[in-house]
Order: C-alpha cells, then sequence, then structure tokens
C-alpha cells in the first residue's frame, strides 16, 4: 500500500491510494500514521478494506510528511562508498548512526528555510526504513518482520553546522525543514528488492544525484540489525540509510542552495519530491 498525510500543516488525515490511483481517507479506519497505528495488524486491516469504497480526497491538496510524530529520525553516514570518496573520507567498516531532530520533519513538497547565516545548506537523497513493531538486539535476518516499509527521505544538511562548528552532525542535520519525508509511506510488500532501487536528484532541472541502492556498504536488514543493539526501536521510528554521490560539498567547486533553488527528489516506487528554497 501507498499510504500518506493529506491537509495543511497540523491538520493532515491520513490517507491511501486506491489501485487506480486516486487518493482515499482512511481516517475511518485509523486516526493518524503515528507510532501507536503503524503496526502490522492495522496494515492488515487496509490492506483488506475495499478503498475505492471510502472518501475520495483532492490531488491538489497538500501531502505532509508520511508519518507524524515519530519517536526517533535515526540517520545513516557514509553509506556508499562513492559518496565517503567525494567527501574525503574512509568508507565505514561499520555504520555511522546519528540523529536527526524529529522536529525537522517536513511533507516532500513543503518549502525548505534558507536561514540567515547559513552558508552551505546541501542536499541528500535517500532511502528512509519506517518500523513496524519494537526491535531490541535482534539478528540480521531478522530484520524484514520488524520492517513497515519504506519512504523518500531528503536528509538536507547544513554542512558549517555539521563539519565544522563543534560537537555532532545533530547540529547541521536538525533544523526545521531539514528532514521532508515522503510523499508515501510504501509498504514493504510493495517493493520487490529494496537493495535494487534507482534513486536520483535534479536541482534547477540538472540531475546532482544519480544511484542505486544496490551500492549501499550496508544494506536495510544490516542497518535495522545493527542500530537495534544500541537502542531498541519502536513503531514508526524512521531511519534514513545514506545518501550516493553528487552532494553540493563533493563538488570542485562546493556548491550550495540558495533561495528559490528548486529540488527534484526520486526513488523507484517511493514517488517523488519537488520543493523550493526560501529565504528566511
Amino acid at each position: 500500500m501507498k499510504l500518506l498525510r493529506i491537509g495543511s500543516n497540523g491538520n493532515e488525515k491520513p490517507a491511501a491510494l486506491d489501485k487506480n490511483g486516486k487518493i482515499r481517507d482512511i481516517s475511518s479506519i485509523l486516526s493518524d500514521l503515528e507510532p501507536r497505528t503503524l503496526n502490522f495488524k492495522n496494515i492488515s486491516r487496509l490492506q483488506e478494506t475495499i478503498l475505492s469504497d471510502l472518501p475520495q480526497i483532492s490531488p491538489n491538496e497538500r501531502i505532509g510528511s508520511c508519518v507524524a510524530n515519530p519517536g526517533k529520525f535515526i540517520a545513516i553516514g557514509l553509506n556508499y562508498s562513492d559518496h565517503a570518496a567525494e567527501t574525503g573520507a574512509e568508507p565505514p567498516t561499520e555504520p555511522i548512526v546519528f540523529m536527526k531532530a524529529t522536529s525537522c520533519i517536513s511533507g516532500p513538497n513543503d518549502n525548505i528555510e534558507l536561514v540567515s547565516g547559513s552558508k552551505k545548506l546541501d542536499w541528500e537523497v535517500e532511502l528512509g526504513i519506517v518500523i513496524g513493531k519494537e526491535a531490541k538486539h535482534i539478528k540480521e535476518n531478522q530484520s524484514q518482520d520488524y520492517i513497515l516499509g519504506y519512504c523518500l527521505v531528503n536528509d538536507l544538511s547544513e554542512r558549517e553546522w555539521q563539519i565544522e562548528k563543534m560537537g555532532q552532525w545533530v547540529k547541521g542535520k536538525s533544523h526545521d525543514t531539514y528532514g521532508p519525508i515522503g510523499p508515501y509511506l510504501v509498504t514493504k510488500d510493495e517493493i520487490s528488492d529494496v537493495n535494487n532501487l534507482n534513486m536520483s536528484l535534479d536541482l534547477n532541472g540538472i540531475r546532482m544525484q544519480t544511484g542505486n541502492t544496490n551500492t549501499m556498504i550496508f544494506n536495510v536488514d544490516k542497518i535495522v540489525s545493527y542500530v537495534s543493539k544500541f537502542m531498541s526501536l519502536q513503531p514508526g521510528d524512521i531511519i534514513t540509510t545514506g545518501t550516493p554521490p553528487g552532494v553540493g560539498m563533493g563538488m570542485k567547486p562546493q556548491q550550495f542552495l540558495k533561495d528559490g533553488d528548486l529540488l527534484k527528489l526520486n526513488i523507484d516506487n517511493l514517488g517523488e519530491q519537488n520543493s523550493k528554497v526560501i529565504q528566511i
């Protein structure tokens, strides 16, 4: 299923695409797409529902983040060896784990804020994992039992704040609007091979990133198992899994986002994001 949330910021309602691609209101079945409702039992209920019998929602309404209020927004760094190379880093021998503040999450087509004092705002197209039940100290071959689905993520990063300021990466990863997710939470049954998904990012109509999840150093099963060794994972938690090469920091000369820039992101079967950078 392709699940999404429709409506103005803070007033979204849960929805799903029917077999004809029409958006259907599922709020009579689930109150929202959030930690209390994102579980395998509820997905089974939805899959047994005749979506065409539910109210239709206009496709012109705003799309919100595909998950509301996740407990954790976890990220994996330098998970593509060619991206590590372009940043001057050695490929990691185990997953690099950091956090993004959940307050950075926004809708897939919402404006991206370029704040006063920000000099090096960068883009990163990524595959996101959405957890469906509590995972703690699980084995790699058990990971699929805990993964509910996947989504498209833009792991926006202010590189000066991330790298040149003291402390951890979280500072450069967590400003409001630095975590667009969606448009859809796609249940894993609709993804034939999550380790072979094409991904791309265009800036002002020019291709910047082209990649495939088959070049990840650590695949999704390894990532979920690994993270579960250090913290329990709960339903609705999001893990974003790293980006292929083509980020602004890796260019010569470096290139960063500016007011008015337009971003278009795509991953096979997970939909598309279209956002604009706005100086505030």
